[in-house]
Protein backbone atom coordinates (compact mmCIF):
# COMPACT_ATOMS: atom_id res chain seq x y z
CA UNK A 1 0.00 0.00 0.00
CA UNK A 2 1.47 3.40 -0.67
CA UNK A 3 1.71 6.04 1.48
CA UNK A 4 0.70 9.45 0.61
CA UNK A 5 2.96 12.62 2.60
CA UNK A 6 2.20 15.15 0.50
CA UNK A 7 -0.26 16.89 -2.12
CA UNK A 8 0.11 19.45 -4.82
CA UNK A 9 -3.40 20.44 -5.24
CA UNK A 10 -3.39 21.80 -9.04
CA UNK A 11 -6.51 24.13 -8.42
CA UNK A 12 -7.68 27.24 -6.66
CA UNK A 13 -10.60 28.91 -4.71
CA UNK A 14 -12.75 26.98 -2.47
CA UNK A 15 -12.11 23.31 -3.63
CA UNK A 16 -8.45 23.90 -3.18
CA UNK A 17 -9.14 24.87 0.36
CA UNK A 18 -11.95 21.34 0.61
CA UNK A 19 -8.71 19.13 -0.14
CA UNK A 20 -5.90 21.42 1.88
CA UNK A 21 -8.71 20.84 4.90
CA UNK A 22 -8.93 17.46 4.88
CA UNK A 23 -5.16 16.32 3.67
CA UNK A 24 -4.23 18.12 6.60
CA UNK A 25 -6.29 16.18 8.90
CA UNK A 26 -4.91 12.98 7.17
CA UNK A 27 -1.64 14.56 7.88
CA UNK A 28 -0.64 15.25 4.77
CA UNK A 29 1.50 18.41 3.87
CA UNK A 30 0.08 20.59 0.78
CA UNK A 31 1.37 22.64 -1.67
CA UNK A 32 -0.38 25.25 -3.51
CA UNK A 33 0.12 27.18 -6.60
CA UNK A 34 0.59 31.04 -6.13
CA UNK A 35 -0.24 32.88 -9.81
CA UNK A 36 0.18 36.13 -11.26
CA UNK A 37 -4.30 36.63 -11.83
CA UNK A 38 -4.60 36.17 -8.12
CA UNK A 39 -1.14 36.75 -6.28
CA UNK A 40 -3.34 37.57 -2.90
CA UNK A 41 -5.42 34.62 -3.09
CA UNK A 42 -7.36 33.41 0.07
CA UNK A 43 -7.17 29.91 -0.82
CA UNK A 44 -3.03 29.90 -0.28
CA UNK A 45 -3.82 30.87 3.44
CA UNK A 46 -4.47 26.89 3.78
CA UNK A 47 -1.31 26.00 2.19
CA UNK A 48 1.50 24.18 4.23
CA UNK A 49 3.93 25.45 0.92
CA UNK A 50 3.54 27.78 -1.73
CA UNK A 51 4.48 27.31 -5.14
CA UNK A 52 5.08 30.61 -7.10
CA UNK A 53 3.59 30.42 -10.33
CA UNK A 54 3.31 34.05 -10.92
CA UNK A 55 6.39 34.80 -13.25
CA UNK A 56 5.17 33.76 -17.18
CA UNK A 57 7.35 30.73 -18.78
CA UNK A 58 4.55 30.30 -21.46
CA UNK A 59 1.13 31.34 -22.72
CA UNK A 60 -0.38 28.33 -21.01
CA UNK A 61 -2.74 28.91 -18.18
CA UNK A 62 -1.31 27.91 -14.75
CA UNK A 63 -3.27 25.14 -13.69
CA UNK A 64 -3.50 23.74 -17.04
CA UNK A 65 0.47 24.02 -17.48
CA UNK A 66 1.47 20.07 -17.44
CA UNK A 67 5.05 19.99 -17.95
CA UNK A 68 5.45 23.04 -15.46
CA UNK A 69 3.41 21.00 -12.75
CA UNK A 70 5.20 17.91 -12.72
CA UNK A 71 8.50 19.99 -13.35
CA UNK A 72 6.96 21.38 -9.89
CA UNK A 73 6.03 18.22 -8.62
CA UNK A 74 9.37 16.67 -8.60
CA UNK A 75 11.48 19.62 -8.05
CA UNK A 76 9.95 19.81 -4.40
CA UNK A 77 9.86 15.93 -3.95
CA UNK A 78 5.70 15.74 -3.83
CA UNK A 79 4.53 12.41 -3.71
CA UNK A 80 0.71 12.92 -5.39
CA UNK A 81 -1.34 15.14 -6.83
CA UNK A 82 -4.88 16.37 -6.41
CA UNK A 83 -6.76 18.32 -9.79
CA UNK A 84 -9.97 19.58 -8.04
CA UNK A 85 -12.56 19.83 -10.21
CA UNK A 86 -11.93 21.26 -13.87
CA UNK A 87 -8.53 22.31 -15.45
CA UNK A 88 -7.11 18.91 -15.59
CA UNK A 89 -9.06 16.99 -13.39
CA UNK A 90 -10.54 15.23 -16.69
CA UNK A 91 -7.43 15.24 -18.50
CA UNK A 92 -6.70 11.95 -19.71
CA UNK A 93 -3.03 13.01 -20.91
CA UNK A 94 -2.11 14.41 -17.59
CA UNK A 95 -2.58 11.56 -15.49
CA UNK A 96 -0.91 9.20 -17.82
CA UNK A 97 1.65 11.67 -17.43
CA UNK A 98 1.79 11.47 -13.56
CA UNK A 99 1.86 7.87 -13.88
CA UNK A 100 4.92 7.77 -16.20
CA UNK A 101 6.93 9.89 -13.69
CA UNK A 102 6.04 7.82 -10.62
CA UNK A 103 3.71 10.26 -8.81
CA UNK A 104 0.42 9.32 -7.50
CA UNK A 105 -2.58 10.78 -9.48
CA UNK A 106 -5.54 11.08 -7.21
CA UNK A 107 -8.61 10.41 -9.48
CA UNK A 108 -9.13 7.65 -11.71
CA UNK A 109 -6.69 5.74 -14.44
CA UNK A 110 -6.28 7.20 -17.78
CA UNK A 111 -8.27 4.49 -19.80
CA UNK A 112 -11.10 5.54 -17.53
CA UNK A 113 -10.71 9.18 -17.73
CA UNK A 114 -10.69 8.94 -21.59
CA UNK A 115 -13.44 6.29 -22.12
CA UNK A 116 -15.78 7.56 -20.32
CA UNK A 117 -15.03 11.10 -21.05
CA UNK A 118 -15.74 10.96 -24.44
CA UNK A 119 -19.67 10.78 -24.56
CA UNK A 120 -20.19 8.98 -27.60
CA UNK A 121 -17.69 6.07 -26.13
CA UNK A 122 -19.17 6.06 -22.91
CA UNK A 123 -22.92 5.59 -24.24
CA UNK A 124 -21.45 2.77 -26.52
CA UNK A 125 -20.06 1.23 -23.06
CA UNK A 126 -23.27 1.65 -21.48
CA UNK A 127 -25.51 0.26 -24.05
CA UNK A 128 -23.11 -3.18 -23.91
CA UNK A 129 -23.87 -3.39 -20.80
CA UNK A 130 -27.54 -2.97 -20.74
CA UNK A 131 -27.74 0.58 -19.00
CA UNK A 132 -30.75 2.60 -20.28
CA UNK A 133 -30.19 4.87 -22.88
CA UNK A 134 -32.13 7.91 -24.91
CA UNK A 135 -32.40 7.12 -28.60
CA UNK A 136 -29.37 8.41 -30.79
CA UNK A 137 -26.92 8.34 -32.64
CA UNK A 138 -24.30 5.44 -32.58
CA UNK A 139 -21.00 7.48 -32.71
CA UNK A 140 -20.32 11.25 -33.76
CA UNK A 141 -22.45 13.15 -36.11
CA UNK A 142 -20.26 13.57 -39.95
CA UNK A 143 -22.39 16.39 -41.30
CA UNK A 144 -25.29 18.44 -41.66
CA UNK A 145 -26.62 15.98 -43.67
CA UNK A 146 -26.06 13.15 -41.15
CA UNK A 147 -27.60 15.14 -38.76
CA UNK A 148 -30.89 15.69 -40.74
CA UNK A 149 -31.66 11.77 -41.75
CA UNK A 150 -31.12 10.79 -38.20
CA UNK A 151 -33.13 13.64 -36.48
CA UNK A 152 -35.69 12.39 -38.56
CA UNK A 153 -35.28 8.76 -37.57
CA UNK A 154 -35.21 9.94 -34.09
CA UNK A 155 -37.97 12.46 -33.98
CA UNK A 156 -37.97 16.03 -33.00
CA UNK A 157 -37.23 17.73 -30.41
CA UNK A 158 -33.31 16.09 -30.57
CA UNK A 159 -30.08 17.66 -28.85
CA UNK A 160 -26.55 18.08 -30.09
CA UNK A 161 -23.84 17.38 -27.47
CA UNK A 162 -20.61 18.13 -27.66
CA UNK A 163 -18.44 14.16 -27.58
CA UNK A 164 -15.68 15.67 -25.21
CA UNK A 165 -17.60 18.37 -23.77
CA UNK A 166 -19.15 18.92 -20.01
CA UNK A 167 -21.05 22.03 -18.27
CA UNK A 168 -23.70 22.63 -20.55
CA UNK A 169 -21.26 23.24 -23.69
CA UNK A 170 -21.13 22.65 -27.02
CA UNK A 171 -25.26 21.87 -26.20
CA UNK A 172 -28.28 22.56 -28.63
CA UNK A 173 -32.01 21.62 -28.36
CA UNK A 174 -32.92 21.58 -32.14
CA UNK A 175 -36.55 21.55 -32.47
CA UNK A 176 -37.81 20.78 -36.17
CA UNK A 177 -35.39 20.48 -39.34
CA UNK A 178 -35.14 24.71 -39.84
CA UNK A 179 -32.83 25.29 -37.40
CA UNK A 180 -31.42 21.96 -37.50
CA UNK A 181 -28.06 23.26 -39.52
CA UNK A 182 -27.62 25.94 -37.57
CA UNK A 183 -27.52 24.33 -34.60
CA UNK A 184 -25.12 22.24 -35.71
CA UNK A 185 -22.79 24.56 -36.51
CA UNK A 186 -23.10 26.20 -33.67
CA UNK A 187 -22.89 23.18 -30.90
CA UNK A 188 -19.67 22.18 -33.52
CA UNK A 189 -18.26 25.92 -32.76
CA UNK A 190 -19.12 25.99 -29.52
CA UNK A 191 -17.02 22.25 -28.64
CA UNK A 192 -14.24 22.91 -30.59
CA UNK A 193 -13.55 26.73 -28.97
CA UNK A 194 -14.23 24.99 -25.24
CA UNK A 195 -13.19 21.32 -25.95
CA UNK A 196 -10.57 21.44 -28.99
CA UNK A 197 -12.84 18.80 -30.39
CA UNK A 198 -15.50 19.48 -32.84
CA UNK A 199 -17.37 16.57 -32.63
CA UNK A 200 -21.08 15.90 -31.44
CA UNK A 201 -23.47 13.62 -31.46
CA UNK A 202 -27.46 13.33 -30.99
CA UNK A 203 -29.84 12.28 -28.55
CA UNK A 204 -33.53 12.51 -28.29
CA UNK A 205 -34.23 15.54 -26.26
CA UNK A 206 -36.71 14.75 -23.08
CA UNK A 207 -38.81 17.96 -22.17
CA UNK A 208 -38.78 18.21 -18.49
CA UNK A 209 -36.39 15.59 -17.43
CA UNK A 210 -35.10 15.56 -13.56
CA UNK A 211 -31.54 15.46 -13.23
CA UNK A 212 -30.22 12.64 -10.92
CA UNK A 213 -26.66 11.74 -10.43
CA UNK A 214 -24.94 9.12 -8.26
CA UNK A 215 -21.75 8.99 -6.50
CA UNK A 216 -19.79 6.54 -6.36
CA UNK A 217 -16.95 5.10 -4.80
CA UNK A 218 -14.67 2.32 -6.02
CA UNK A 219 -11.02 1.39 -5.21
CA UNK A 220 -7.95 -1.01 -6.28
CA UNK A 221 -9.20 -4.55 -5.09
CA UNK A 222 -12.84 -4.82 -7.33
CA UNK A 223 -14.93 -3.22 -4.93
CA UNK A 224 -17.50 -0.82 -5.71
CA UNK A 225 -20.64 1.05 -3.67
CA UNK A 226 -22.88 3.70 -4.59
CA UNK A 227 -23.66 6.56 -2.06
CA UNK A 228 -27.19 7.70 -2.90
CA UNK A 229 -28.48 10.01 -5.41
CA UNK A 230 -28.17 13.89 -5.97
CA UNK A 231 -30.49 15.52 -7.83
CA UNK A 232 -29.21 18.57 -9.49
CA UNK A 233 -32.35 19.54 -11.66
CA UNK A 234 -32.56 23.63 -10.82
CA UNK A 235 -30.27 24.85 -13.60
CA UNK A 236 -29.87 27.42 -16.21
CA UNK A 237 -28.53 26.76 -19.74
CA UNK A 238 -27.54 23.58 -18.43
CA UNK A 239 -25.58 24.92 -15.37
CA UNK A 240 -26.54 23.74 -11.98
CA UNK A 241 -27.27 26.08 -9.24
CA UNK A 242 -28.90 23.99 -6.33
CA UNK A 243 -28.56 20.91 -5.47
CA UNK A 244 -29.77 18.47 -2.87
CA UNK A 245 -29.71 15.12 -1.56
CA UNK A 246 -31.35 12.48 -1.76
CA UNK A 247 -34.11 13.26 -4.46
CA UNK A 248 -37.76 13.22 -3.51
CA UNK A 249 -38.66 11.63 -7.05
CA UNK A 250 -36.72 8.55 -6.23
CA UNK A 251 -38.37 5.72 -4.36
CA UNK A 252 -36.33 2.06 -3.18
CA UNK A 253 -37.32 0.37 -5.72
CA UNK A 254 -36.15 3.17 -9.06
CA UNK A 255 -32.99 4.05 -5.92
CA UNK A 256 -31.85 0.64 -6.53
CA UNK A 257 -32.14 -0.08 -9.99
CA UNK A 258 -30.27 3.35 -10.79
CA UNK A 259 -27.47 2.40 -8.30
CA UNK A 260 -27.25 -0.91 -9.66
CA UNK A 261 -26.65 0.57 -13.19
CA UNK A 262 -24.55 3.70 -11.64
CA UNK A 263 -22.00 0.82 -9.82
CA UNK A 264 -22.26 -1.77 -13.55
CA UNK A 265 -20.65 1.59 -15.48
CA UNK A 266 -18.00 1.91 -12.95
CA UNK A 267 -16.98 -1.98 -13.41
CA UNK A 268 -17.56 -1.78 -17.38
CA UNK A 269 -14.43 0.83 -17.40
CA UNK A 270 -12.65 -0.45 -14.65
CA UNK A 271 -13.12 2.43 -12.67
CA UNK A 272 -11.11 3.66 -9.57
CA UNK A 273 -11.92 6.14 -6.98
CA UNK A 274 -14.53 8.79 -6.72
CA UNK A 275 -16.95 9.37 -9.70
CA UNK A 276 -19.87 10.39 -10.68
CA UNK A 277 -23.08 8.54 -13.04
CA UNK A 278 -25.52 11.45 -14.15
CA UNK A 279 -28.78 10.18 -15.79
CA UNK A 280 -32.16 11.96 -16.65
CA UNK A 281 -35.38 11.00 -14.87
CA UNK A 282 -38.70 11.52 -17.40
CA UNK A 283 -42.22 12.35 -16.46
CA UNK A 284 -43.21 8.39 -16.79
CA UNK A 285 -40.30 7.37 -14.01
CA UNK A 286 -37.86 5.83 -17.20
CA UNK A 287 -34.14 7.00 -16.32
CA UNK A 288 -31.72 7.28 -19.03
CA UNK A 289 -27.88 6.69 -18.42
CA UNK A 290 -25.98 10.54 -19.76
CA UNK A 291 -22.59 10.49 -18.54
CA UNK A 292 -20.02 9.91 -15.71
CA UNK A 293 -17.80 12.38 -14.54
CA UNK A 294 -14.08 11.07 -13.59
CA UNK A 295 -13.84 13.43 -10.54
CA UNK A 296 -15.18 15.13 -7.56
CA UNK A 297 -18.22 17.30 -7.82
CA UNK A 298 -18.77 20.91 -7.00
CA UNK A 299 -21.82 18.70 -5.00
CA UNK A 300 -20.19 16.80 -3.46
CA UNK A 301 -20.78 18.61 -0.47
CA UNK A 302 -24.60 17.14 0.10
CA UNK A 303 -23.49 13.74 -0.18
CA UNK A 304 -21.13 13.86 2.64
CA UNK A 305 -23.49 15.88 4.90
CA UNK A 306 -26.36 12.81 4.35
CA UNK A 307 -23.98 9.51 4.27
CA UNK A 308 -21.39 11.21 7.58
CA UNK A 309 -18.23 10.57 4.82
CA UNK A 310 -15.27 12.58 3.58
CA UNK A 311 -15.21 12.10 -0.40
CA UNK A 312 -11.61 13.98 -0.40
CA UNK A 313 -10.62 11.29 2.40
CA UNK A 314 -12.06 8.66 0.42
CA UNK A 315 -10.17 10.03 -2.52
CA UNK A 316 -6.81 9.93 -0.98
CA UNK A 317 -7.37 6.76 0.61
CA UNK A 318 -7.98 5.15 -2.37
CA UNK A 319 -5.12 6.67 -4.10
CA UNK A 320 -3.12 4.67 -1.72
CA UNK A 321 -4.47 1.75 -2.60
CA UNK A 322 -6.57 0.98 0.80
CA UNK A 323 -9.43 -1.42 -0.11
CA UNK A 324 -13.04 0.17 1.03
CA UNK A 325 -14.36 -0.36 4.56
CA UNK A 326 -17.67 0.71 3.67
CA UNK A 327 -20.10 -2.25 2.38
CA UNK A 328 -23.35 -1.33 0.19
CA UNK A 329 -25.34 -2.52 3.13
CA UNK A 330 -23.53 -0.21 5.50
CA UNK A 331 -24.48 3.00 3.28
CA UNK A 332 -27.19 4.86 5.07
CA UNK A 333 -29.12 7.88 3.67
CA UNK A 334 -29.76 10.16 6.64
CA UNK A 335 -31.90 13.46 6.39
CA UNK A 336 -31.67 16.16 3.79
CA UNK A 337 -28.96 18.54 2.32
CA UNK A 338 -29.15 21.44 0.20
CA UNK A 339 -26.48 23.08 -1.79
CA UNK A 340 -26.33 27.01 -3.02
CA UNK A 341 -24.45 27.99 -5.29
CA UNK A 342 -22.90 31.52 -4.29
CA UNK A 343 -22.41 32.83 -7.78
CA UNK A 344 -20.72 36.63 -8.59
CA UNK A 345 -23.48 37.52 -10.96
CA UNK A 346 -26.35 40.29 -11.52
CA UNK A 347 -29.40 38.23 -11.39
CA UNK A 348 -31.62 41.09 -12.83
CA UNK A 349 -29.36 41.02 -15.43
CA UNK A 350 -29.73 37.78 -16.98
CA UNK A 351 -27.23 36.27 -14.56
CA UNK A 352 -24.30 38.51 -16.49
CA UNK A 353 -21.09 38.25 -14.50
CA UNK A 354 -20.51 41.25 -11.72
CA UNK A 355 -16.73 42.09 -11.10
CA UNK A 356 -15.44 43.92 -8.03
CA UNK A 357 -14.02 43.43 -4.42
CA UNK A 358 -15.89 41.65 -1.93
CA UNK A 359 -16.15 44.46 0.86
CA UNK A 360 -17.79 42.67 3.51
CA UNK A 361 -18.68 38.86 3.80
CA UNK A 362 -20.31 37.01 6.83
CA UNK A 363 -22.28 34.33 7.56
CA UNK A 364 -23.61 32.66 11.27
CA UNK A 365 -22.38 29.24 11.14
CA UNK A 366 -24.18 26.14 12.92
CA UNK A 367 -23.97 23.20 13.19
CA UNK A 368 -26.72 22.68 10.15
CA UNK A 369 -24.47 24.92 8.10
CA UNK A 370 -21.54 24.87 6.46
CA UNK A 371 -20.10 27.58 4.00
CA UNK A 372 -17.24 26.59 1.68
CA UNK A 373 -15.67 29.50 0.58
CA UNK A 374 -12.63 30.66 -1.81
CA UNK A 375 -13.03 34.19 -0.45
CA UNK A 376 -12.59 36.90 1.67
CA UNK A 377 -12.97 40.60 2.46
CA UNK A 378 -10.85 42.34 0.31
CA UNK A 379 -10.78 39.56 -2.58
CA UNK A 380 -10.95 40.76 -6.06
CA UNK A 381 -13.62 38.74 -8.46
CA UNK A 382 -12.28 39.10 -11.78
CA UNK A 383 -13.33 37.80 -15.04
CA UNK A 384 -10.31 35.21 -15.32
CA UNK A 385 -12.01 32.33 -13.08
CA UNK A 386 -15.40 30.81 -12.72
CA UNK A 387 -17.76 33.25 -10.93
CA UNK A 388 -18.89 30.54 -8.14
CA UNK A 389 -17.67 32.52 -4.73
CA UNK A 390 -18.86 30.05 -2.73
CA UNK A 391 -21.38 27.15 -1.63
CA UNK A 392 -23.61 27.26 1.14
CA UNK A 393 -24.60 24.05 2.59
CA UNK A 394 -27.83 23.11 4.84
CA UNK A 395 -28.75 20.12 6.46
CA UNK A 396 -31.96 19.25 7.94
CA UNK A 397 -33.58 15.88 9.11
CA UNK A 398 -36.58 16.23 6.57
CA UNK A 399 -36.43 18.31 3.42
CA UNK A 400 -39.00 20.63 4.91
CA UNK A 401 -36.17 21.24 7.40
CA UNK A 402 -33.30 21.48 5.31
CA UNK A 403 -35.15 24.06 3.07
CA UNK A 404 -36.13 26.31 6.13
CA UNK A 405 -32.75 25.78 7.79
CA UNK A 406 -30.78 27.01 4.19
CA UNK A 407 -33.30 30.08 4.07
CA UNK A 408 -32.48 30.98 7.53
CA UNK A 409 -28.72 30.80 6.52
CA UNK A 410 -29.53 32.75 3.56
CA UNK A 411 -31.05 34.99 5.21
CA UNK A 412 -27.76 35.80 7.67
CA UNK A 413 -25.16 35.50 4.88
CA UNK A 414 -24.25 39.13 3.65
CA UNK A 415 -21.83 39.52 0.72
CA UNK A 416 -21.02 43.41 0.19
CA UNK A 417 -19.22 45.14 -3.14
CA UNK A 418 -20.84 42.62 -5.40
CA UNK A 419 -23.82 41.29 -6.65
CA UNK A 420 -24.42 37.39 -5.99
CA UNK A 421 -26.83 35.31 -6.60
CA UNK A 422 -28.45 35.17 -2.75
CA UNK A 423 -31.81 36.47 -3.77
CA UNK A 424 -32.00 33.82 -7.09
CA UNK A 425 -31.68 30.70 -3.94
CA UNK A 426 -34.07 32.45 -1.92
CA UNK A 427 -36.88 32.89 -4.84
CA UNK A 428 -36.13 28.96 -5.61
CA UNK A 429 -36.32 27.38 -1.91
CA UNK A 430 -39.45 29.88 -1.39
CA UNK A 431 -41.46 29.05 -4.67
CA UNK A 432 -44.26 26.76 -4.27
CA UNK A 433 -43.79 24.08 -6.58
CA UNK A 434 -39.82 23.56 -5.26
CA UNK A 435 -41.06 23.49 -1.94
CA UNK A 436 -43.63 20.22 -3.38
CA UNK A 437 -40.46 18.89 -5.07
CA UNK A 438 -42.77 19.54 -8.17
CA UNK A 439 -39.48 20.25 -10.29
CA UNK A 440 -37.19 19.74 -13.86
CA UNK A 441 -34.63 21.25 -15.42
CA UNK A 442 -37.03 23.43 -17.46
CA UNK A 443 -37.85 24.64 -14.02
CA UNK A 444 -36.34 28.37 -14.27
CA UNK A 445 -37.53 28.82 -17.08
CA UNK A 446 -41.40 27.27 -17.02
CA UNK A 447 -41.66 28.18 -13.25
CA UNK A 448 -40.31 30.86 -12.42
CA UNK A 449 -41.82 34.31 -12.92
CA UNK A 450 -39.63 36.29 -10.95
CA UNK A 451 -36.26 35.44 -10.41
CA UNK A 452 -34.86 36.72 -7.38
CA UNK A 453 -36.51 37.43 -4.12
CA UNK A 454 -37.33 40.58 -2.28
CA UNK A 455 -37.61 40.60 1.42
CA UNK A 456 -41.01 42.04 2.48
CA UNK A 457 -40.10 45.13 3.59
CA UNK A 458 -37.07 45.82 1.66
CA UNK A 459 -39.24 47.96 -1.07
CA UNK A 460 -40.45 50.17 1.65
CA UNK A 461 -36.96 50.78 3.25
CA UNK A 462 -35.46 51.37 -0.19
CA UNK A 463 -37.96 54.11 -0.47
CA UNK A 464 -37.66 55.79 2.82
CA UNK A 465 -34.05 55.93 2.62
CA UNK A 466 -34.13 57.64 -0.49
CA UNK A 467 -37.10 60.29 0.11
CA UNK A 468 -34.66 61.02 3.92
CA UNK A 469 -31.95 61.90 1.46
CA UNK A 470 -34.06 63.58 -0.38
CA UNK A 471 -35.24 66.19 2.29
CA UNK A 472 -31.58 66.26 3.74
CA UNK A 473 -30.54 67.50 0.39
CA UNK A 474 -33.52 70.04 0.40
CA UNK A 475 -33.54 70.94 4.08
CA UNK A 476 -36.76 70.95 4.37
CA UNK A 477 -38.55 72.05 7.71
CA UNK A 478 -42.03 70.81 8.94
CA UNK A 479 -43.34 70.11 12.32
CA UNK A 480 -43.74 66.44 11.74
CA UNK A 481 -39.81 66.56 10.75
CA UNK A 482 -36.78 66.72 12.81
CA UNK A 483 -33.39 68.20 11.88
CA UNK A 484 -31.31 64.55 11.81
CA UNK A 485 -28.13 66.13 12.73
CA UNK A 486 -29.80 67.48 15.56
CA UNK A 487 -31.18 64.16 17.12
CA UNK A 488 -34.52 64.54 15.56
CA UNK A 489 -34.32 62.10 13.43
CA UNK A 490 -36.75 63.67 10.16
CA UNK A 491 -39.14 60.83 9.80
CA UNK A 492 -42.56 60.72 9.92
CA UNK A 493 -43.95 59.71 13.20
CA UNK A 494 -45.62 56.09 11.73
CA UNK A 495 -42.51 55.15 9.51
CA UNK A 496 -40.39 55.89 12.55
CA UNK A 497 -42.85 53.38 14.07
CA UNK A 498 -42.96 50.67 11.20
CA UNK A 499 -38.89 51.28 11.16
CA UNK A 500 -38.47 50.15 15.25
CA UNK A 501 -40.74 47.35 14.33
CA UNK A 502 -38.32 45.89 11.78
Amino acid sequence: MKKIKSILIANRGEIAIRISETAKKMGIKTYGIKTPKEPGAYYLQFMDEIIDFTEAISDIPEFLDIDRIIYSIKEFNIDAVHPGYGYLAENPYFAQKCIDEKITFIGPSPDSIYKLGNKTIAKQLASRHNIPLLEGSDGNIKNTKHAKLLAQKIGYPVILKAASGGGGRGMRIVESEDSIEKMFRMAQNESEKAFADPSVFMEKYVRNPRHIEFQILADHHGNIIHLGERECSIQRKHQKLIEEAPSIALNDELREKMGESAINIARASNYRNAGTVEFLLDESGNFYFMEMNTRIQVEHPVTEMVTGLDLIEWQIRIAQEEKLTIKQKDVKIEGWAIECRINAEDVQSGFSPFLGTVEKISITNGKNCRFDTGVAEGSNVTSNFDSMLAKLICYGETREKAISNSLSALSKLQIQGIKTTIPFCKAVLNHPKFIKGDISTSFIVKDMKQLFHQEQDEEMIAAFWAALNYNVQLDIEDETYVDYEKGKNMTPWLMNKRLKSL
